[in-house]
């Protein structure tokens, strides 16, 4: 064979060969050692959640107590009960109401519980005997002759999680119709002490048109915060003149006395963290306008939003939390601007002389001047009253955390919460709403989440990720199932754990390293690396495919 011709032979081989090894090995390895990573999803899972069919169900006792039903009765007891509501909220919503109501008869220490003279013991021993699982409804019916309830009253409510109710007369036939007759009673009083259609559908406001709220429930919606694992709550006394004031409060015992209890109470819900402060020459941002008719000082409820950002600036930041702040601020005005009174919008003074601005905290103004006639000498000392200090403070600090106040119906008595902050109805009531709304933000974190990473293609999903969002999606459909089941209180830690871990998926950092890499800007990068190499091979291809098809075109045609 010619040596030219085997030269010939060895250059197309060595071609073909580096040809073979660039698109046999070369390019999957390039492939594969360049591709994002993205970790396996539950996308059908989320996109189940996504259609969101919640079932509340509330355990309702009801217990004759003696003298409320005929002997007859008597002997048809006990009987259970269930009725269920349901509506579609929208498209992808909706809810279902189940309540499984039981009736019984009262038994003997009951009875004697109800035979206490007030109302309150009878509460206290009723709980005493057994304690209702959390998000359960206990109503005890009554005698109409019963002297535990005041004239006029026909239900009282309690600090647990138990009623009375009064047994109006005329209930003749059997019992079938004397529940028919109570049914509506009742069911008022489970809406007043777990949760109305209302209260559900605020909780659902980031799935439910704004247009479909009542204005109350918008307004609580506004106001409170934002469900979170945890709040910072600071307390701070603002003297604007130190030279004229020396002010003492006991804001550490006062704490202890007032909101600790209430923030005890509230442990199951959330983590708090409780600190204070004195800002000395804190002025606020509007000058007081003077009233002769008061005679004094006053700010009109217009001016009041432009009081919060000039303070806010000397508060400081807690940067190091990521929990939101509720700020309580206590203002003592100068001796020029004393007496200081804040009118609503019709007018009037404010009785508590406070106001609150919404997922932000609250303020009150302290007047120390108002009796006071002879000029007094520099600086004044003053103790502060921690009493209706912390009353206010209380009081806006339960609206802030979302405990709703209850509108109850005429004839009703609600127990107040006394030193303890919070009954238990109410925290069911916040847990009722709390539950709700986070499987709602879990699945619309999830659900966005999911159509993120399906439209980006090239964002990394590391195993820690698909870790998280599989245990939001785990935690959701446990957090469902409990409400279904009636397991308020594990259904509302499945809730807090869904949040935590979807929000812990979506604002992760790694997700963010190749946002702004897309296919494009890689293969602009490796072109330059790869253009070099490739274009004598590809050369080298093209002029051994003209040899062969001119080698094929010479060969001599058979007969």
């Amino acid at each position: 064979m010619d040596a030219s011709l085997v030269e010939k032979r060895r250059g197309q081989n060595a071609a073909l060969s580096i040809a073979a090894v660039a698109i046999v090995i070369g390019i999957p390895l390039w492939w594969k050692t360049t591709e994002t990573y993205r970790a396996g999803l539950p996308y059908s899972q989320i996109s189940q959640l996504d259609s969101l069919q919640l079932q509340l169900s509330v355990e309702v006792e009801v217990i004759f107590s003696r003298g409320t039903l005929t002997p007859e009765q008597q002997k048809r007891v006990p009987l259970t009960d269930t009725r269920e509501k349901e509506q579609q909220v929208d498209g992808k919503t909706s809810l279902k109401y189940h309540y499984e109501i039981k009736y019984r008869t009262a038994t003997v220490m009951e009875e004697d519980a109800l035979e206490l003279p007030t109302a309150k013991e009878a509460d206290l021993s009723l709980f005493q005997l057994s304690e209702s699982p959390c998000g359960s409804v206990v109503v005890y019916v009554i005698p109409e002759s019963s002297p535990l309830l005041p004239e006029g009253i026909n239900v009282y409510v309690g600090q647990r999680r138990t009623a009375l109710l009064r047994a109006r007369p005329g209930r003749a036939g059997g019992l079938p119709e004397v529940l028919q007759a109570l049914s509506p009673e009742v069911e008022r009083v489970v809406q007043t002490m777990s949760f109305t259609d209302a209260d559900i559908k605020a909780a659902l406001s980031d799935r439910v048109p704004i247009g479909r709220l009542s204005r109350e429930s918008l307004a609580d919606r506004m106001r409170a915060f934002k469900s979170s694992p945890g709040y910072e709550i600071t307390f701070s006394l603002l003297n604007p003149d130190p030279k004229s004031h020396h002010l003492n409060w006991e804001i550490e015992s006062a704490v202890q006395s007032y909101i600790q209890p209430l923030l005890d109470k509230l442990a199951p819900v959330a983590n708090f963290s409780v600190d204070s402060q004195i800002l000395n020459y804190a002025v606020l941002g509007v000058n007081p306008r003077y009233d002769g008719s008061v005679p004094g000082f006053t700010l009109s409820a217009d001016s009041l939003p432009h009081v919060i950002n000039p303070v806010e600036a000397r508060l400081g930041s807690n940067a190091a939390s990521s929990y939101p702040v509720l700020n309580f601020l206590l203002y003592v005005p100068d001796p020029p601007h004393s007496p200081l009174y804040i009118r609503d919008r019709s007018g009037r003074e404010v009785p508590t002389n406070a106001f609150h601005s919404p997922r932000w905290g609250g303020i009150m103004v302290y007047n120390v001047r108002e009796q006071q006639v002879e000029e007094p000498q520099f600086p004044v000392h003053v103790d502060i009253d921690m009493v209706r200090v912390m009353g206010v403070f209380l009081a806006q600090l339960r609206l802030l955390l979302g405990v709703q106040q209850v509108h109850a119906p005429p004839g009703y008595l609600l127990q107040s919460p006394g030193n303890k902050g919070l009954t238990d109805w109410e925290l069911d009531r916040l847990l009722w709403a709390r539950a709700v709304e986070n499987i709602a933000t879990a699945t619309t974190t999830l659900t966005s989440l999911a159509q993120l990473l399906d439209e980006i293609g090239n964002i990394v999903i590391d195993d820690h990720i698909a870790e998280q969002v599989y245990s939001a999606v785990s935690s959701l459909q446990l957090a469902v199932a409990e409400l279904e089941a009636g397991n308020l209180a594990f259904a509302f830690q499945s809730s807090k754990e869904a949040i935590l871990s979807s929000e812990r998926a979506f604002f992760d950092p790694s997700l963010l390293h190749l946002l702004y890499f897309p296919d494009d800007q890689k293969f602009a990068i490796y072109i330059p690396l790869f253009l070099p190499m490739s274009v004598p091979i590809l050369l080298s291809l093209l002029k051994i495919g003209k040899e062969y098809r001119q080698s094929r075109a010479q060969r001599p045609k058979r007969d």
